[in-house]
Order: C-alpha cells, then structure tokens, then sequence
C-alpha cells in the first residue's frame, strides 16, 4: 500500500505535473491504478488499522480526482497551492461586460424554457461549452505559462459563473423531459 502522507499534493499524489494543463485521461488512468491499489475490499481481512488508513487513502484519492479532473476546481486547487483565495464567496466584482453577458445568457435560458425549446437550449449548451473551453485555455495561459495567478483567480470566478449557467441549462432539458 502507499505510504500514507496525506499532506503531499494532488499532482504528487498521482504522479502528474502542476499544471492547469491536465491529460485527462492520464489523470484517470492513474486515479484507477492508485484505487487498485489501497481500495477497502482488498484490505477486509487486514488490522482494523490498515482497513482504517485503506479508506483513508481511498477517500483521499477520490478526493483529489474529483478536484483534478473538474477545470474550476483543478484552477480553485492551483491557485490556493500559490496562496491566492479566488474569493467566490466574497468577490463579486465583474466586468461589467461580463455581467452583462450573464444577463443576457439568463434572459435566453428562460426565453428557452419557457417556450420549451429544445433546439435553443442545444444551441445554448454548444455556445456555452465553446466559451467555457476558450476560458479554459486563457485560464492554462495565465496559470501554467504566466503564472499570473490574480487575473487567473478572476478567470476561476468567471468559470464558475459558466457552469452555474450549464446548470440551469441541464435544468431545462431536465423539464422537458418531464
């Protein structure tokens, strides 16, 4: 089993660069590799100590894949490894343009819903997850080859605003289905 050091990171954990640049697959590949490896089943005939630091382990695993394998979260986790707080919770300062963008995202999601549109909620979801992708790929500038890590907690801020719209989207197919 590994030896247990539940203070090392998750790149370290799993054997990966810190980068906001993540392959994915690799990511997963090596998450199922270390799950193998210390999962709880392989250790019920074990010391209830062993059992113990078994689902430690595991749970710490999952833990970090979850957060490596999600853009927000893997920039969340980045930045607080350079000690900058993206501060979610208490900076809602946005472009103006931004927010105006945002309005107008809200105002077409409802105008969608209410009509029961599926064909512009698509088109919502498919432009959606093109400017997510482009945020993205500025995060990874900003983060991996600039190491502006203030503008990058704005991008983090920005993301998040993103995917609160994806979930009001998945919200409204949701009701169509109903």
């Amino acid at each position: 089993m590994l030896t247990p050091d539940f203070h090392q990171d998750y790149f370290t954990l799993f054997g990966l660069p810190e980068r906001y640049r993540t392959d994915r697959a690799e990511l997963s590949r090596r998450y199922r590799a270390l799950q193998a490896e210390v999962h709880p089943d392989k250790f019920a005939d074990r010391s209830e100590a062993e059992r113990r630091i078994s689902m430690q382990w595991a749970t710490r695993i999952n833990e970090a894949y979850q957060t490596l394998e999600n853009a927000v979260s893997r920039g969340r986790y980045l930045l607080q490894q350079h000690g900058v707080d993206t501060g979610e919770e208490t900076n809602t300062a946005m472009p103006a343009d931004f927010l105006m963008d945002q309005m107008e995202w809200r105002e077409a999601i409802a105008e969608a819903r209410a009509a029961s549109d599926a064909d512009a909620l698509e088109a919502l979801e498919t432009r959606m997850q093109k400017e997510m992708r482009e945020l993205e790929g500025a995060l990874a500038v900003r983060i991996d080859d600039d190491a502006d890590y203030a503008a990058a907690a704005g991008d983090v801020r920005k993301l998040r605003f993103y995917e609160k719209l994806a979930e009001e989207i998945a919200s409204a197919f949701d009701e169509l289905d109903t």
